[in-house]
């Protein structure tokens, strides 16, 4: 199983409206990021990322799983866009900061700390390990 980080301005996407769809989850659409969409190409059912709100708040908020691997984007004009589906996990009980990711040694070449800006991103197992750790996750 591989581990990625999805992030969202809570305002357009928050983790409790994630939660609230349930376990049929929500279509990860609207990214326009060549990377970000190979990324989502790469994922596999059952894989498991970080929901990590964006804007303000640059924190790891909750787990999700992948329910449904790469498909057409269904807000896309075009076939070049493809996205996952996902369903909320758990929420973290405390949620883990980009500042307290930089300033956490372990981390240094997690891509959330090297290139915050991208949308969706692997995250290595150690990394998922140490982040788990600094949030309080024993998923």
């Amino acid at each position: 199983m591989a581990h990625w980080l999805f992030k969202s301005e809570p305002d357009t996407w928050s983790w409790d409206m994630q939660v609230a769809k349930g376990d049929a989850g929500q279509e990860w659409d609207g990214v326009r990021n060549f990377q970000a969409r190979n990324n989502m190409k790469a994922m596999q059912k059952g894989d498991l990322g970080f929901f990590y709100h964006s804007g303000d708040e640059r924190a790891v908020v909750g787990v999700v799983e992948v329910i449904a691997e790469a498909h057409a984007d269904s807000t896309a004009e075009d076939g070049r866009w493809q996205c996952v589906d996902l369903r909320a996990v758990a929420p973290f009980p405390a949620p883990v900061t980009l500042d307290a990711c930089k300033a956490e040694p372990r981390l240094a070449d997690m891509v959330l700390v090297r290139n915050s800006r991208l949308s969706v991103q692997p995250v290595a197992d150690a990394e998922w390990a140490v982040v788990c750790e600094m949030g309080g996750y024993r998923g």
